[in-house]
């Protein structure tokens, strides 16, 4: 029985993208099929189909770092789920080097599966996503160096994004106070603060090349998706013994800053890998999300898209047009 996928070619023109109809023999050789019903928008997955470079390594890719849905076959007795048993797969190069989830069919290794926890549904699991996930990791890992609201302020940047914007629902609803940083404040200002943000800036408060390697201390904590030039201001701004979780790159790989914010406010830079984590720590970020995210606010923060749309979806979330998070209904 054939089944409808986003495929993408490399050509001596550049990458292409079609809807294809696919068969269980074209699908890789891992243990575990899962029916797919959903996958995100991830702007790894925009930089996938829209043919940047530096995301796909195998030819011909179906993109889609995110899978959600049900095990159709292939669990054993040593797995922590069984057949029928809704689960998630995000991050181990799936997407980049492995077929991902713009799929109606997705063949993966056991080991990257997450099942889900009760209280988020398949939908919403998607919503959240990579990006959710790792928003969660970044709560986590600022609690895990001691950062408590009573700590202080936490500044969000990329906030409307998808990262951004989990992790500022998350906050919120934990009693932090969330200082929400975008490019677009005027047009999401509303949004940001309904998701929970006490305050909003604009991204050229902290987005511009500073000679100042120290600021005055505006933050307890930072949670950053955007790297350069907004992280180092970030840091600069932060207060003595303040952490900073780090995910992204958005604004650009490098770190143009100065180590005086270490050596003299003690500051903690925390990189966070969300695609290599132990199955342990996966599980515990996802019955975090179920219990600390306030699922009617992502499903406010949430478009659903069909599979057709993903082409489009792409060129947008490049453009720095979505909000929120965009989830592709694979059977759509």
């Amino acid at each position: 029985m054939s089944f409808r996928a986003l495929l993408l070619n490399k050509t001596d023109d550049g990458v292409t993208h079609e809807i294809t109809e696919l068969t269980a023999s074209d699908l890789p050789e891992h243990a575990v099929t899962i029916a797919t019903e959903f996958t995100t928008m991830n702007y790894k997955d925009g930089m996938a189909i829209t043919g940047r470079p530096g995301i796909v390594r195998n030819w011909p890719m179906v993109p889609g770092v995110d899978v959600v849905g049900t095990v159709e076959s292939g669990a054993t007795d040593n797995d922590p789920f069984s057949d029928g048993d809704r689960v998630t797969v995000n991050g181990f190069d799936v997407g980049e080097a492995h077929w991902g989830g713009f799929s109606q069919k997705a063949n993966v290794a056991a080991g990257w599966i997450t099942p889900l926890p009760d209280g988020i549904t398949n939908q919403q699991a998607a919503a959240i996503g990579t990006a959710g996930y790792t928003a969660m990791l970044c709560v986590m890992a600022l609690e895990d160096q001691g950062i408590t609201r009573e700590s202080g302020p936490v500044v969000v940047t990329g906030a409307a994004g998808g990262v951004g914007s989990v992790a500022t629902a998350i906050l919120a609803k934990l009693g932090f106070e969330v200082i929400a940083s975008t490019g677009r404040a005027e047009q999401e200002g509303d949004y940001l603060r309904g998701l929970g943000a006490s305050d909003v800036i604009s991204r050229d408060e902290l987005g511009e090349p500073s000679s100042r390697p120290l600021g005055k201390p505006r933050w307890a904590a930072g949670i950053d998706a955007v790297g350069s030039h907004t992280l180092a201001n970030v840091l600069a701004a932060t207060q003595p013994d303040g952490v900073v979780a780090c995910c992204g790159l958005a604004q650009g790989p490098d770190l143009p800053g100065s180590v005086l914010p270490f050596i003299l406010r003690g500051i903690t830079l925390q990189g966070i890998n969300c695609v290599q984590q132990s199955q342990a720590r996966r599980t515990e970020a996802w019955n975090r999300l179920a219990a600390d995210l306030d699922m009617a606010k992502l499903d406010e923060m949430t478009t659903v898209r069909p599979l057709g749309d993903s082409a489009a979806v792409a060129e947008e979330i490049m453009a720095g047009q979505t909000r929120g998070r965009v989830v592709i209904d694979v059977n759509a």
